[in-house]
């Protein structure tokens, strides 16, 4: 019966995932609030932003912006491309300095927001990535991001 039951739980939580039901509500309220991004909440550990002043300080939340050079629409350009060919990424909304995606994790189907702001007179392109549900995302959230500033420094 117990052995049953190792088998069956954890059946019971990827069919969950599966269905959609860890993939969050959707946040209204991204984008550029008075010049920044959404702030990290109250010790939350799943959110990384370098454009972002968290409610309360942490080292996890910080995250340093991809920096440039040369012309900045062809940066972004670069970094969307870069986005766009990232498994699991879905670009929500592109502008010409701000760009919105959702990456889905392909077991649970977890929902994270990610977005990015080009900050051209400072050279920069501000970053901010999110889970939708729960407390920790494990690193998830910075990780990607690292990637991706990877991706665009070679």
């Amino acid at each position: 019966m117990i052995m049953l039951l190792f088998l069956l739980v954890p059946l019971a939580v990827i069919t969950s995932g599966q269905l959609g039901l860890f993939s969050g509500k959707a946040p209204t309220d991204l984008g550029l609030h008075n010049g920044m991004l959404k702030a990290p909440g109250l010790n939350s550990v799943n959110v990384v932003s370098s454009y972002a002043k968290a409610q309360i300080h942490s080292a996890y939340n910080d995250i340093e912006p991809i920096h440039f050079s040369g012309d900045a629409a062809t940066a972004f350009d670069k970094l969307k491309r870069i986005v766009e060919k990232m498994d699991g990424a879905t670009v929500i909304e592109s502008e010409p300095t701000y760009l919105y995606a959702q990456y889905r994790t392909s077991l649970m189907k977890f929902i994270d927001d990610v977005e990015f702001v080009l900050d051209a007179p400072n050279q920069v392109i501000q970053m901010r990535s999110a889970s939708r549900v729960g407390r920790s995302d494990l690193g998830v959230n910075r990780k990607r991001l690292e990637t991706i500033r990877r991706s665009f420094d070679s």
